[in-house]
């Protein structure tokens, strides 16, 4: 399968926007015309601009101060193209209200977009997944229009996004809602550490945790150490994209190829996965025997279609039988927002619905940290309606025990290494706890559990020295858990 698309044309934005999308500050672009969904083309960045304010009004000034010298290395003749983009949604906004809002969440000042809907009556909000090229491209200057015919075609694959699928779905849910920023002081901070980068290693290393964290860049999301495991990458385009527009296949073939994805991912969680149900015309898509039985049906494309889950009570109950159905957890996965039919049918019979790019963030929690997922505890999570935000729950809990876990063997490490002793007891140990900056505070009875499991055979993170009762054990640093 080739990733290879062919571009003619170059879309001519503002400089300091294309430098936004390149960082991924933005997602989106403010043409002067509508763009239709699917159109691919070239970012183009321009020294002329339509809006008649000073970039220091346009733009916000923790924007620009890490940006200026990026935004002016523009010649006279020549123009540098670095990224393409393809449209993923084209929006009209003609009212004021929301300005202020979409400010918040961009690099426009809410005075910068006031004048664009001052000048235009309406911002038409091009939402766009970027694409860094293999090589950048130099062609002469052409001011003339929006859009600008390439000097010669131009071969481009989809192989370096700015932002990985899940940190743009999530950017994107974001700005279509305009929900606020969650974290403004970071927002600050960066800014702030921004001028210090080139010189200062650290503040570099500081720069990118929190351009990761606040969703502006995903390098540490998308690396994958392990080859075997790259088909992880591949689950929410399988099972979100419209396939058979975009490759060419048709919906029958492009439903088997995220059944057999999904399949594989069920059983990576360590479902026992039926064969006996196999999906196909009258068949169930996925049956899931241990450790309970799930019944699962899934769909590729852009919607949920309408009937999904009656077809999946219909098919669950003709081969399981009523007792054994009734008794199994009830799943969809698929794409979009269900439609009230849906969600009204799946509270009546206890159909759980996710998208595929929840069932991707369980299986790249599973590959990074094989012991994170417990299904036991996973199917209390398992409620009726659309739970994409019951398994982030379950997800950022996991998260948020492995981060506890990952700061006491540290701590263990630390506190021998500067008391000079060669192991240490539970007592000293959460005293100096409180002390380390703790993600959370623990009693010292469960700060000991966490000890007994970190020094595991099993786990083998610290080695544990028995006393003659649980306060007298004494615990020793073997190696580190990172969790970058």
């Amino acid at each position: 399968m080739s990733n290879l698309i062919l571009l003619n044309t170059a879309l001519s934005l503002p400089s300091p926007d294309v430098e936004g999308l390149l960082q991924g500050r933005i997602i989106i672009a403010l043409p002067r015309t509508f763009i239709h969904p699917g159109r691919s083309f070239a970012l183009y960045p321009s020294e002329n601009s339509t809006n008649v304010l000073p970039n220091e009004q346009y733009y916000k000034s923790n924007f620009l101060t890490g940006t200026q010298k990026a935004i002016t290395q523009i010649s006279s003749e020549t123009v540098w193209i670095q990224s393409w983009g393809k449209c993923e949604l084209c929006q009209i906004l003609n009212n004021s209200e929301s300005l202020k809002a979409l400010s918040q969440l961009n690099i426009w000042t809410t005075k910068g977009l006031q004048e664009i809907l001052l000048q235009r009556k309406h911002i038409f909000l091009a939402y766009l997944r970027v694409y860094l090229l293999s090589q950048p491209i130099e062609i002469p200057v052409n001011p003339q229009s929006q859009f600008i015919g390439l000097p010669e075609p131009l071969k481009v694959s989809i192989d370096l996004p700015v932002l990985n699928d899940r940190t743009f779905a999530q950017r994107k849910h974001q700005l279509e809602k305009l929900e606020p920023p969650l974290h403004h002081e970071l927002e600050e901070l960066q800014s702030a550490i921004a001028s210090l980068t080139i010189s200062q290693p650290a503040a570099k290393q500081l720069d990118d945790d929190i351009k990761v964290f606040l969703g502006w860049s995903s390098d540490k999301l998308i690396k994958q150490t392990d080859p075997d495991l790259a088909w992880i990458n591949d689950i929410a385009a399988l099972g979100d994209r419209s396939i058979e527009l975009e490759e060419k296949k048709s919906n029958y073939q492009a439903g088997t190829d995220f059944e057999n994805i999904a399949r594989q991912s069920l059983e990576f969680l360590g479902f026992k996965v039926e064969n006996a149900y196999k999906g196909g015309a009258g068949g169930l898509d996925l049956f899931c025997s241990k450790p309970y039985p799930i019944v699962c049906e899934c769909k590729a494309g852009r919607l949920i279609p309408s009937g999904t889950v009656e077809e999946l009570i219909k098919l669950g109950g003709m081969h399981l039988g009523a007792d054994q159905f009734l008794d199994s957890a009830k799943l969809v996965i698929g794409p979009g927002n269900p439609s009230t039919d849906i969600l009204k049918a799946a509270q009546k019979w206890k159909v759980s619905i996710i998208n595929a790019m929840t069932l991707q963030r369980l299986i790249e929690l599973k590959a990074k940290y094989p012991g994170a997922i417990n299904l036991v505890e996973l199917k209390q999570y398992l409620e009726s309606g659309q739970i994409d935000y019951k398994i982030g729950e379950y997800i950022d809990k996991a998260e948020r025990e492995i981060k506890l876990r990952s700061h006491i063997i540290q701590l263990v490490k630390n506190y021998l290494e500067n008391s000079g002793i060669k192991s240490a007891g539970v007592e000293a140990l959460h005293g100096a706890y409180f002390g380390s900056h703790p993600p959370q505070p623990i009693k010292t009875a469960e700060m000991h559990e966490i000890l007994i499991e970190l020094s595991s055979p099993l786990t083998g993170y610290l080695g544990r020295i028995k006393g003659s009762d649980w306060n007298s054990d004494r615990f020793y640093f073997l190696r580190d858990l990172p969790i970058n």
